[in-house]
């Protein structure tokens, strides 16, 4: 029998790493390669990945390990009843993953880690959105723009939230538990440490600065250390609107400004001031909408196709260098050059030169 486990999608004290959602027990499966592998095999595999509910399709379609690695969009969606995108985003890293068994912690980590990570970073409104999609550690690194609206994550400020968390992570190579929700030492908040503050440790900051009553606001909000420190358009303006604190206390701004000038250090506060002095400047607000990355004009050949933006508009592109939490608030100019956050890279691998990624 399976050994008991808790949890759920429920909030809990700390995420948990429940364990690789790609890890297969027998040895003959492991040393033969994947293009030869049984239906039966391919069947118990799909389990393991988390798309264990295609697995009786599969079965009736699949002739072995390389039908899945041939087949296209079309087929997937024909043969396997793969009608949600991402679940076919899903099948395609997990696919992708066996050629590259060195991918990183970031496999470890399955869907259900990532809502509770969700809570961590204070968006755990689309806990069930991420959880039906089966959004794992894996497909965080390559969610676009318009999966996350896809997903319901409309929100500017929720990208900007999704996109700096994901960046810490990679930072901690995908360390399950980065995120601090408990205080260590009060006395000791370097940005370096505020970057990894989930959304609980900073409602919990709010309470040592005299601002307990407007805590709870930030409930559902997405702020976290990462964007507090990391995203040059978050200032303390921005903090006291999600606050709700009413412009005409003064005073009260201006202690929130102060201390939020001393949480986030003179280096990030010094970018942040330079973006709001800069032309074109917009105030970052929650109600502000994100529009869909549209594509362009399909040829001749491909009208009556299907087409689904899935390779370009990273929410935080895998391939950007790798960063060091001590030195991101030495320049966020490094982080995030020139005002375009969403950058288009078109990743290196592909199943088939037809397929998507």
């Amino acid at each position: 029998p399976a050994p008991f486990r808790r949890g759920g999608l429920r909030a809990t004290a700390g995420p948990r790493l429940l364990g690789s959602s790609v890890t297969l027990n027998s040895d003959q499966v492991k040393d033969a390669p994947f293009a030869q592998w049984s239906p039966e095999q391919v069947s118990k595999w799909l389990d393991d990945v988390g798309l264990g509910q295609y697995r009786t399709m599969a079965s009736h379609w699949v002739k072995s390990g390389q039908t899945l690695l041939s087949a296209t969009p079309h087929d997937l969606e024909k043969e396997m009843g793969l009608k949600h995108p991402l679940h076919r985003k899903k099948l395609q890293l997990a696919l992708l993953s066996l050629s590259n068994p060195a991918a990183g912690r970031s496999s470890a980590l399955d869907h259900t880690w990532v809502t509770r990570w969700l809570d961590d970073i204070g968006l755990p409104q689309y806990k069930d959105q991420f959880s039906e999609a089966k959004v794992d550690g894996r497909m965080l690194q390559y969610l676009t723009v318009n999966d996350l609206l896809f997903l319901k994550v409309a929100s500017q400020l929720h990208h900007h939230s999704i996109r700096w968390a994901i960046r810490v992570l990679h930072a901690n190579t995908f360390d399950p538990h980065c995120l601090k929700r408990r205080p260590s030492d009060e006395t000791q908040t370097h940005p370096s440490e505020v970057v990894q503050w989930s959304n609980h440790r900073v409602m919990e900051w709010l309470r040592t600065v005299d601002l307990a009553e407007y805590a709870p606001n930030l409930r559902g909000s997405g702020v976290h250390g990462g964007l507090i420190v990391l995203e040059p358009q978050f200032n303390s303006d921005t903090l006291a609107a999600l606050l709700n604190i009413p412009p005409q206390k003064t005073l009260l701004r201006r202690h929130l400004a102060t201390s939020f000038a001393s949480l986030v250090g003179p280096h990030a506060q010094r970018q942040k001031q330079d973006f709001l002095q800069g032309p074109g400047h917009t105030p970052l607000t929650a109600t502000t909408k994100v529009r869909p990355k549209k594509l362009g004009f399909p040829t001749f050949g491909n009208l009556g196709k299907k087409k689904f933006d899935e390779g370009i508009h990273y929410i935080c592109p895998p391939d950007l260098p790798p960063l060091q939490l001590a030195s991101m608030v030495r320049g966020l100019s490094s982080l995030c050059p020139g005002r375009h956050y969403f950058l288009a890279i078109i990743p290196k691998g592909r199943l088939t030169p037809s397929t998507p990624f």
